[in-house]
């Protein structure tokens, strides 16, 4: 994320879900949710924004960029997120925060 902009911690509006992938989380639409999913919104350049996409394997059908909902201060601002576009049968739910 080294030369962007941090924007600020951020909650994703309720009906998502991450799961715990191994190396890397998963999230997932989850109409069942209540909580949503903590996070982080950051200023992203056009060009930065191709390498995310080739870094989350946009192009390899593993995730997909996609605009998210989120909760107040932010729910007016236009955010996208990455949703996991593989099966997660068999995979731990993380509940709404990713922790390394």
């Amino acid at each position: 994320m080294a030369g962007l902009t941090f924007v600020g911690s951020a909650r994703t509006a309720p009906g998502y879900r991450m799961f715990d992938l191994g190396d890397y989380p998963g999230l997932v639409t989850d109409s069942i949710d209540h909580e949503g999913v903590v996070g982080e919104i950051w200023d992203v350049d056009p060009l930065k924004l191709r390498l995310l996409d080739a870094f989350e394997g946009t192009g390899e059908g593993l995730y997909e960029r996609v605009p998210m909902r989120m909760l107040p201060p932010h729910d007016t601002m236009v955010t996208y997120g990455y949703l996991y576009l593989r099966p997660v049968t068999g995979c731990p739910t993380l509940g709404s925060e990713w922790i390394e």
